[in-house]
């Protein structure tokens, strides 16, 4: 019994995000940010890792500051769930008219070399994968979670695959699956900022906090000669739609020191979410793998 609510609760909410994609923008925009109102008093544990993170990267701004930045956060958070349905339901021509492009989105399909598209965790992270299936030619590559709920899971792929020839690996399947697709022409969508426990990790700091980092980026990148392209996607405000920057290729980077590219990797992702520290995903417990004998954090 319990199965089949979850999966009837499931599919109400697939209709539901089906019935809020036809609403304009600005409406759309409203709502999620009443959303996130809502997320911020009930989602309490939520709200404490975001308070938590702001008060570990932003020691030097006052506590009404970090306050107001969490709130304005879960704003940011309930418009990216409700702007989902658009992802799951909004025509080609829609979205590509929301889509606000900055920089050359084109240089990964004109390289010979293989890409890795560098896509730190802000809020807007899934319209990634629609920018790249509709404003360029290479197909993509993707790793995801899979979801608990088979109904959710299932209704997140199709929208992930509705508009081009993107693969998705399950991140429990490791590496070997990816460098394959990768070897295949697939450039790679790649969000290093996230913890995953010790396994093939190391601790880098990130905003002067020791993080649990994921080494295989760096090392990806330089045993595969990989093109290193960042790509920063924003909400934009007022309900006018998202921004893709395509910036040029990482300078720098690697240099074959896995250790020293990790460390760079992160400082790059600290100047981003300096530019926009509101959209970036403070709800995750970035810092929850700790060093041996140092205590939790959250």
């Amino acid at each position: 019994m319990k199965r089949l609510l979850s999966r009837g609760g499931a599919h109400l909410g697939i209709g539901l995000m089906w019935l809020l994609h036809w609403l304009p923008m600005p409406v759309l925009a409203a709502l999620g940010r009443g959303l996130g109102a809502v997320l911020w008093r009930l989602a309490g544990s939520r709200r404490r890792i975001a308070r938590r993170n702001l008060a570990l990267c932003f020691p030097e701004r006052s506590e009404a500051e970090r306050e107001a930045l969490a709130r304005e956060h879960f704003g940011w958070v309930g418009r990216s769930i409700l702007e989902r349905s658009l992802l799951m339901f909004a025509s080609r021509r829609r979205l590509l008219r929301l889509m606000q492009i900055e920089g050359d989105l084109t240089l990964a399909e004109r390289s010979d070399r293989p890409v890795m598209w560098l896509v730190p965790h802000f809020v807007a992270l899934e319209w990634v994968g629609p920018a790249l299936m509709l404003r360029q030619s290479r197909p993509a590559l993707d790793v995801y979670q899979r979801q608990s709920n088979p109904v959710i899971d299932a209704a997140l792929l199709r929208a992930r695959g509705r508009f081009g020839t993107n693969a998705l690996v399950d991140r429990h399947e490791g590496a070997r699956p990816v460098i394959k697709w990768i070897r295949q022409g697939y450039g790679f969508v790649n969000a290093p900022d996230m913890d995953f426990g010790r396994d093939g990790s190391a601790f880098v700091p990130f905003f002067g906090v020791p993080a649990c980092t994921l080494l295989a980026p760096a090392k990806m990148a330089q045993s595969l000669d990989m093109l290193v392209l960042p790509l920063i996607v924003h909400i934009r405000p007022g309900g006018l739609g998202y921004s893709i920057k395509a910036l040029p290729p990482l300078e720098g980077f690697p240099t074959g020191d896995a250790l020293a590219d990790t460390a760079l990797l992160n400082r790059w992702v600290e100047a981003q979410v300096r530019e926009q520290p509101a959209q970036y995903l403070w709800v995750h417990k970035r810092f929850k793998t700790r060093p041996e004998g140092e205590p939790p954090l959250y």
